[in-house]
């Protein structure tokens, strides 16, 4: 591994595909592209590994891609659907190791009321989670090992919620933009010709919260990255036919998709 690894843990909206109680095409697929949990990424470089959110089928993910190892979590924003698998980090934090929590101000402080087990020092018992709280602000830039990372300010409906740009030796490798609805010119301009994107496309309709294809396409086109991938994807979008009639260049991430940068 020479870069940056990206592995797709889920790439599904906030109910999972399929979804319960549903007897759609998509959700009676039997493409495994097409059955999505929440969305998550894990990220390995040679001297470091770490995960963006970590939803209800965290455990799940980790044990179908046998991630063995995470030296920090990084948080979007603090729904459901991207921190409810918060507990399971129990398994990276053996004897008395600290892990690394980033977020945004809002974020670090909602985990640290619903997971106030947690982070109130009262539980410092083997085999529990031990979050080391460290707050990000946008478009200040942080460190994991060798890699930068930008957190990019979006719109989430009443929410504003971070993506992040990753970048290598001064390279842009990647960004990171999953749960958002609007995106202002400064990130435009920020992540502006990346190798990849990775952008939130819920579905083909409107939709009050998230970007829909068109509205992906149309950031795509203003960023100009060297390839896009939509995530964050409902049970109204079949794989296989949609991504035949997306652009050159633009593909639909899913669950276990590996990449190397």
């Amino acid at each position: 591994m020479a870069g940056l690894r990206i592995t797709f843990l889920g790439t599904g909206t906030s109910q999972g595909v399929p979804m319960i109680a549903c007897d759609c095409p998509v959700c009676r697929s039997s493409d495994p592209r097409d059955r999505r949990t929440r969305s998550s990424v894990y990220l390995e470089t040679p001297e470091a590994a770490w995960v963006i959110d970590t939803g209800p089928e965290f455990r799940i993910q980790c044990l179908r891609e046998q991630v063995s190892r995470l030296d920090a979590v990084i948080y979007t924003h603090a729904h459901t659907d991207h921190v409810m698998g918060f507990d399971d980090l129990r398994r990276f934090c053996p004897d008395e190791t600290t892990l690394p929590i980033f977020g945004g101000p809002e974020t670090i402080a909602d985990l640290k009321r619903i997971f106030f087990f947690a982070f109130n020092g009262q539980n410092l018992y083997p085999g529990y989670v031990r979050p080391d709280p460290q707050v990000v602000f946008p478009l200040v830039p942080f460190g994991i090992g060798a890699t930068t990372l930008t957190p990019l300010p979006m719109v989430h409906g009443r929410a504003e919620v971070y993506g992040y740009l990753l970048e290598r030796e001064g390279r842009p490798l990647a960004a990171y933009l999953c749960d958002c609805k609007e995106i202002g010119g400064p990130v435009i301009e920020r992540i502006g010709g990346v190798e990849l994107l990775i952008i939130d496309a819920l579905r083909h309709r409107d939709h009050p919260t998230h970007m829909n294809i068109e509205e992906a396409l149309a950031v795509a086109q203003k960023v100009s990255p060297g390839s896009t991938l939509f995530t964050h994807i409902c049970h109204e979008v079949g794989h296989a036919e949609t991504e035949a009639a997306l652009p050159p260049g633009v593909r639909i991430a899913y669950d276990g998709l590996r990449l190397e940068l």
